[in-house]
């Protein structure tokens, strides 16, 4: 009897449990082998630090990005393919107007407004880091922020709002249009050429303890200003949806649009509101990824695109904290796979966590959570 029990209990043990079982198991196996590398010496704690710091500064600008994804899908129902080239956009105009203020004098005009596509205005000459130029680089911040916004308006105002009511499928095939005209207007006017217009960044001065477990150069005054600028950017939109009546419309909306506007909530407002919030963070994400890197490209957005998807389908469609989350997991799970993959092969391990993760819960870690 006991043993027909136990097949009872077995054969209600579902696919996804088996998998999910597994997923953890693989999970603990890999701790298990950090702990050993970490005790054994083979994997300095330097190098696992730096791995894990690197993880977090590329969760945080992948984040950021996913917030806007997640915002537009939850509130105007579609998949904006073209939010990868509002990064772009937001990097190219941020860092145009930081040159324009941070090189007079000192470069020529058509090198600092085509952002060096002549090869001129090297960022060392013209100061290009968080010490020499901060005003200008906090100027280009806040430009690169209301240019995307201004773009992305422009473009729900021409193209989204006249497809709002032809359905989701309308909406992402003209949202590919749109990246894609987005992106060779960029290159009209930029080049299609990859150039650095960050200068090396300057080191902070550290405690000769801290030194002996974290080397100077796994941490930079770039790395510390997006740290920083994204906390304070996912804080503010935190205490927006929670504690304003804007951000109970947008939950509201998120929920029910049809049920918001019977009961008096502005929709076009909301929208409007949805495009600033997630443009903005779009196009300062794509500013700090620029002051991370070093480098710019009109591919910016269109590479990074496939891992905010990824943060945004693993925490949970519609779910800003789950976009968060999935985030987190995904900057962490490229960065701390180094220690056992080559860093070719290292987004694979992100995409293929991500499915895994899927297989065991279909609707993301946040299922059932939009907006908030």
């Amino acid at each position: 009897m006991s043993t027909g029990h136990g097949r009872g209990r077995l054969s209600n043990v579902t696919p996804q449990e088996v998998v999910g079982g597994l997923l953890l198991a693989g999970i603990g196996i890999l701790i298990l082998d950090l702990v050993r590398l970490v005790v054994t010496g083979e994997l300095p704690l330097s190098r696992l630090w730096s791995y894990t710091w690197n993880g977090i500064v590329d969760s945080l600008y992948i984040g950021l990005a996913a917030i806007g994804l997640s915002m537009t899908y939850s509130i105007l129902r579609f998949a904006n393919f073209s939010h990868g080239d509002l990064v772009t956009t937001g990097a190219f105009s941020g860092w145009t107007v930081a040159y324009l203020i941070g090189g007079l004098g000192i470069a020529d005009l058509s090198s600092r407004l085509l952002l060096r596509a002549d090869g001129g205005a090297q960022p060392g000459s013209v100061g290009m880091d968080v010490l020499s130029a901060p005003i200008a680089i906090l100027v280009g911040l806040v430009i690169a922020a209301l240019v995307t916004i201004f773009v992305a308006l422009a473009i729900d105002r021409l193209v989204y709002r006249r497809l709002r009511d032809a359905g989701g499928i309308p909406l992402l095939i003209a949202s590919v249009g749109v990246a894609l005209a987005l992106r060779y207007l960029i290159a009209f006017v930029y080049t299609t050429d990859t150039r650095i217009v960050v200068a090396s960044p300057p080191q902070p001065e550290l405690p000769a303890a801290i030194q002996s477990v974290v080397p100077m150069e796994t941490i930079n005054l770039h790395e510390a200003t997006l740290v920083f600028s994204a906390l304070a950017l996912i804080i503010g939109v935190h205490l927006l949806l929670q504690y304003t009546k804007l951000g109970k419309s947008m939950r509201a909306m998120s929920d029910n649009k049809d049920l918001a506007l019977i009961t008096g909530i502005p929709t076009e407002r909301v929208i409007f509101a949805t495009w600033v919030i997630g443009s903005g963070l779009a196009g300062v994400a794509g500013y700090l990824i620029v002051l991370d890197r070093g480098q710019i490209t009109i591919n910016l957005g269109w590479f990074l695109l496939l891992l905010i998807f990824a943060a945004v389908i693993l925490g949970g469609i519609g779910s800003i904290y789950g976009a968060l989350a999935g985030s987190l997991v995904i900057g962490l799970t490229i960065n701390l796979s180094l220690v056992w993959i080559p860093s070719d092969l290292n987004e694979i391990a992100a995409f293929t966590l991500m499915i895994l993760v899927l297989i065991f819960r279909p609707d993301g870690l946040f299922s059932g959570v939009e907006t908030a």
